[in-house]
Formats: structure tokens, sequence, C-alpha cells
């Protein structure tokens, strides 16, 4: 049996070889329908060939809730132990759109290596992740794992819905109470900190209804701006007052309640507006219900629909009710910790999330899950990037929680 020590320095040698793989693979759009693209497909015909020394490769091709003649495809690769259960590491294939083309230096499909960084879409949402896994699962395929088994599975659907990604796989019991499941979907420049827990997030819409008229005679209307400005807010206010507790595990550590999106209401200033809409994106600590909100919301449109003439809905665009926590008081967890520490020289830390990964739908079935990653948080932005040295380093440290549960 290979030491770990010779398993760093291999994955160290290896540097070159995870760029390129990495270029190859950011190369390939990977696009929901509804953005345009034609899903995981092409990118799942690279990765497939990356295979080779698994026990068992299946490849799940779902078809897209939006479009079912574009399949969104799946991977799930095993390198089968002697033990119960299997360390799995979790990531996404599909990326977000390159939105305005204009604000990036290079071409986002044309991956571009310079300054001790990638560029490009999809590099460090989630391509990191899908190489650091590939690599740090390659030191053990011509091994005899004596523990655990070892699995990687690079997954669909994760910046829509995840319908024909994670959910669809936890519906095929791919995954059991006896995994150690590893999302690497949330970053820290540092690696300190563990995602275990998640919080609601509610996403809503108001649309208000007034009457429209000329500026000159207002009494004549009612100025749905006007309504909307001061619903919005005496909702801040109510929300604020009634959702107030905070825990110290989240970052941040109270429910967040902040307008976002809104529409044009006229296009000339001397007409009264009949009609406004604005957007609420609402994270909520698990301490509440997503309910409780919505009632809440509900009562403060009523009063004012009394007040005021007009007459105003609530529409949920999305709500994602959180998991329980994940257990860190687990051999998984604690092997995953240490594998951190040994690797970054930093002892990790618990903490729960405003964002939603896909470990969420791992803890909605009662598994457990930790999301992982160091990153710069370059995300979804134009010029989007990995740092080298943290693929590098992630691969080292997924490689030293497979050796500690799986050999």
């Amino acid at each position: 049996m290979r030491s770990l020590q010779t398993i760093i320095a291999d994955i160290e040698a290896s540097r070159q070889d995870m760029i390129d793989a990495t270029v190859e693979m950011i190369s390939i759009p990977a696009l929901a329908p509804i953005n345009g693209g034609t899903g995981e497909g092409k990118k799942a015909d690279y990765l497939i060939t990356k295979t080779e020394g698994f026990d068992e490769v299946r490849r799940y091709d779902v078809p897209d809730l939006s479009d079912p003649s574009v399949r969104r495809s799946n991977i799930v690769a095993v390198k089968k132990g002697k033990k119960k259960g299997t360390v799995w590491i979790v990531a996404h294939m599909d990326v977000v759109p390159t939105g305005d083309e204009s604000l990036w230096d290079t071409p986002p499909f044309s991956p571009s290596v310079r300054d001790g960084r990638i560029y490009g879409r999809g590099t460090e949402d989630d391509g990191q992740s899908v190489i650091s896994s590939m690599f740090a699962a390659r030191q053990f395929l011509g091994e005899d794992l004596n523990g655990m088994s070892l699995g990687v599975a690079w997954v669909a659907d994760e910046e829509t819905t995840s319908s024909c990604g994670i959910q669809y796989l936890l519906d095929k019991g791919i995954f059991t109470e006896d995994d150690v499941i590893i999302v690497p979907d949330y970053c820290t420049k540092d690696g300190a900190r563990i995602d275990v827990a998640e919080k609601h997030i509610l996403w809503l819409k108001f649309a208000v209804e007034g009457k429209t008229t000329h500026a000159s005679t207002p009494h004549l209307g009612i100025n749905a701006y006007r309504v909307s400005t001061s619903l919005l807010t005496d909702l801040l206010k109510t929300f604020e007052e009634r959702f107030s507790n905070g825990s110290d595990i989240y970052l941040p550590r109270k429910s967040t309640f902040e307008p976002t999106k809104r529409i044009a209401t006229v296009e000339n200033i001397n007409t009264i507006p009949g009609y406004d809409e604005f957007c609420m994106d609402i994270r909520l600590n698990p301490d509440y219900r997503p309910q409780d909100v919505l009632d809440a919301a509900e009562e403060v449109c009523r009063a004012y629909e009394a007040s005021t003439g007009a007459k105003i809905s609530v529409e949920t665009v999305q709500m994602s009710v959180a998991g329980v926590p994940s257990d860190t008081d687990t051999e998984g967890y604690r092997a995953f910790a240490k594998s951190i520490e040994e690797v970054m020289g930093i002892v990790p830390v618990p903490v729960g999330i405003a964002g939603g990964t896909c470990s969420n739908f791992f803890r909605l079935k009662g598994l457990n899950a930790y999301a992982w990653q160091t990153g710069d948080g370059s995300l979804h932005a134009p010029n989007e990037y990995l740092v080298i040295d943290n693929l590098v380093n992630d691969t080292k440290v997924f490689a030293t929680l497979f050796y500690k549960l799986c050999m």
C-alpha cells in the first residue's frame, strides 16, 4: 500500500495534467435549455472517458423538465471497498450563462491560463471540484480498498432546479445513511469553514394594481408606485421584528429580507403609475417556517388594500426548505475536518450558510452532507477563474479523506 506522503507527492506532480484536463472540460459548455443550452451531454461524453479503473460506472440521462428532447446527464462512478458505505465527492457539471461577453477579457469557453489561474465560465463553479475529485480518486483506483467504497458523482441541473440531477439520484437510492457525502460547492479562501446547514430560501413577488391618471390629478387615481414603496417599508419592518432570532452558526447570523428586482413603472414623468411590482429575496433562519413569513406578508398586504384601495397579490416564486443540519459528531465529519487541517494547516469550523447547495437535498432526505471548497468567490461573475493552487490543494484534501476512510 502506498503511503499518504507518496499520494500527496503524486498529486503535486500531476499539476499540469490537472490544468490540461480543466481546460479541455471548461471548453465544453453545459447550460440548461432554459438558459439557451443543450444540457451536460457533451461534457459527460468527455468526462466518462476519464473513469477508467472504477469498478462501476453508470450514466443517467434524464429528460429536461422544460424541454424533454434534451437529456441532462449524470455520471456515478464507484471503486468498491470491503466495508459498508461509500465516501462520495459530489460536483456539478452545469454552468450559469456567460452574461455580457464584452465584460470578459477572454472568451468564456476558451479557457485561459495565466497568473496562476484558469479563466473561463464554470472554472470555480464547479469545474474545480469535478477535476479535484477526479484526480483524488485516481490515486486509489489501482489499490485494494480495505475500508469504505470510494465514489464520485458528477451531476446535472444544479444551477437550475437539481430535479434532473441530485434529486433524481437521491430518488434512485444511490446514496445511503452509511455514506460520507462531501459537496465541494461552498468556497472560502482559506478552507476554514465547512457548511453543515443552510437557511430556508424564499423568493416573493408583490404586485400592486392601482389606477392610472395624470400626475396633476393624483386624487383621481391610485399611485401603485407610492403604495408599493410604503408597503415595502412596512414589510421590512414587520419581517425584521417578527423574525429577529439569530444563530451564531449562520453567516449572517440573522434572517435577511432583501428587496431585489423591480420593474419600470411608466415611461413619462407626468403619469401616475397604475401598476408596480417588486421582488424580495429572503434567507430565513430555520427557527421559523416560510409559511409564517407568507402569513405575515398577506396580513400586511390586506391592510394596505383596505387603506389604499389598491389590489395587492403575493406570489411565491421559489421556496427551498432547509433540511436538518448535518451531524458533526460522526467519523466522516471528523475525518474530513482532519484532512483539511493536515493539508491546509487550519482547523475548520462548522457553519450554516444563506446560499443554497445541493447538500441541502441530502439533508432533506435525512443524510449528512458537508459542503467545502477553497476559492476566491469569482463564481457567476465575468472573468470567472479558479486558482490552480486551490485546485491542487482540494485534490490533496479529498485524497487524504479517501486514504483515511477507504484504505
